[in-house]
């Protein structure tokens, strides 16, 4: 029952899906990452279902392609860009590590974390436009499914990330959900996520008659992982919730522009 819970309590506090309302006890916070990844699942049908029903409609590129970018912003209410938001805030303070931990509790927000944004949004809407645009020369319908595989993966990532690495400090979200976890269970359950999305992403890749090499995802998804991790323990001393949530939308906007490379 407690396993229940913790998908509960993962959908509820990481996206916008209508779930029942559950208090947040210890033991049913064990295995709350271990169900992060379907928050990705759902939007990655969403996305590729937005995608896909464009296309059977004759819709412009342009108008899928906007509304695509929103559609994740939507489903997860914001969250991970608001921890992408301070942390470019706290980033471009250049200050020192006490100074840019402070800047991230900050409810306000700076002129870097607007420009961050707009950039963001910009560089995100300009792939999500190239990427529709191929994915309906191809014509493979299965081709609007891929998001899914990118956006469950690199939560597995982000949770695998929660758990491993150093905390900044000792409150906020991200150190709560690593306290009440059982990190060997945890981190073996997300290992095993990442694994089966890669030889999903792999099939998945060899059936729509790739061109490059379609183990690439994993990779790109890694070397992202990796580079966050040396660079929040050298700026920040370690995790927290904003910089978990920087690192899904870097890794997501890197996977979608990587999967470019697929449909070359």
């Amino acid at each position: 029952m407690n396993l229940l819970y913790g998908c509960v309590i993962a959908l509820s506090m990481y996206s916008r899906i209508p779930m029942p309302r559950v208090e947040w006890k210890k033991e049913r916070m064990e295995h709350v990452m271990c169900f992060f990844p379907l928050v990705g699942i759902a939007e990655g049908i969403a996305l590729g279902a937005w995608l896909w029903l464009c296309g059977r409609l004759g819709l412009s590129e342009l108008f899928a392609a906007l509304w695509g970018t929103a559609i994740p912003i939507l489903i997860t209410g914001g969250i991970h860009m608001d921890g992408f938001l301070d942390t470019m805030d706290a980033i471009h303070s250049y200050g020192d590590r006490k100074k840019r931990l402070a800047i991230m509790k900050d409810p306000h927000t700076g002129a870097f974390a607007i420009i961050s944004a707009v950039t963001y949004i910009c560089l995100y809407a300009g792939a999500m436009g190239q990427y529709v645009h191929m994915a309906r020369q191809r014509k493979g319908g299965l081709l609007f499914l891929w998001p899914v595989f990118y956006l469950a993966m690199e939560r597995a990532f982000s949770g695998l990330g929660v758990l491993a690495l150093p905390k900044a400090k000792q409150d906020g979200l991200a150190a709560s959900f690593s306290r009440a976890a059982r990190e060997r269970t945890d981190k073996r359950v997300l290992i095993l996520w990442i694994i089966l999305l890669e030889a999903g992403a792999i099939l998945a890749a060899k059936g729509w008659g790739a061109g490059f090499w379609p183990g690439f995802l994993g990779l790109v998804q890694l070397g992202i992982f990796l580079w966050y991790g040396k660079m929040v323990k050298r700026e920040f001393g370690g995790v927290t919730g904003d910089l978990a949530g920087w690192f899904l939308q870097v890794c997501e906007l890197g996977s979608l522009a990587a999967s470019l490379i697929l449909l070359a």
